[in-house]
């Protein structure tokens, strides 16, 4: 593999240096048929959104259901 240590554009030098420190994870990516935790991500926002939208409620009971509308889920 060929490098590029003289290379005067640092923006280049700085993308060489972390694909070159992330290689193992960008590799594995091709090499486990594309996984990626890309759902698990997506539910915990809709949680953390929750938590932002539903800060003062008290009933636990309404929980599962600001959960739904916050999700998109649910027509209020």
């Amino acid at each position: 593999m060929k490098s590029l240590h003289t290379c005067p554009i640092p923006e280049v030098v700085r993308v060489g240096r972390t694909l070159r420190r992330q290689r193992d994870p960008f590799l594995a990516y091709f090499t486990t048929n594309r996984a990626n935790n890309g759902g698990t991500e997506a539910v915990n926002e809709i949680i953390e959104l929750h938590r932002r939208l539903a800060r003062g409620y008290r009933n636990y009971e309404n929980c599962p259901l600001r959960m739904l509308l916050a999700a998109g889920r649910l027509t209020p």
